[in-house]
């Protein structure tokens, strides 16, 4: 495992984060709090590719570190936790596999080779479902942090209850 790669990553995706947040105008208190759960949420996802975890569960455990990582920090800058989560996750969307499964379905109209066919069938099916899968799984993990914490409202929260345990 290179660390040192881990790291530029979650340095990047840090800073894509910041920026879509500029993007959609977020109070300026929130910007270092969102780089820190792009970077760390980014970083989750890179580590257990590199274990070799799968993409999909990858990605799912780094939605939900984002996912929880938000509602602490809704509670200390006092902002709606999807101000937080929502600029962090942009940076883990599937835009290559999207944008493969899009040219295969082009491609396809225009093939007339049935064996050629088939095979640019199965890589298309195969790019689309992906990238619905990783989207799916970066919906679910913050959307279930938070149903989870909505029990209770965020102010009720005792985030050093919650880091003791």
């Amino acid at each position: 495992m290179d660390y040192l790669a881990l790291l530029e990553k979650g340095i990047w995706l840090g800073c894509a984060g910041v920026g879509f947040a500029v993007l959609f105008n977020v109070p300026r208190r929130t910007l270092g709090v969102i780089y820190l759960i792009a970077a760390l949420g980014g970083m989750l996802k890179f580590y257990f590719l590199s274990l070799e975890v799968g993409l999909i569960l990858s990605t799912l455990s780094g939605a939900s570190l984002i996912g929880f990582a938000s509602i602490l920090a809704a509670h200390y800058r006092k902002s709606p936790p999807m101000t937080f989560a929502l600029p962090a996750l942009i940076p883990m969307i599937p835009g290559l596999y999207a944008y493969k499964a899009m040219v295969g379905i082009m491609k396809l109209t225009a093939e007339k080779d049935p064996v050629a066919y088939g095979k640019l069938f199965f890589e298309t099916v195969n790019n689309g479902l992906s990238a619905l899968f990783i989207i799916l799984s970066l919906a679910a993990g913050v959307a279930i942090p938070m149903l989870i914490a909505r029990k209770e409202t965020v102010k009720r929260i005792k985030p050093e209850l919650v880091l003791e345990k």
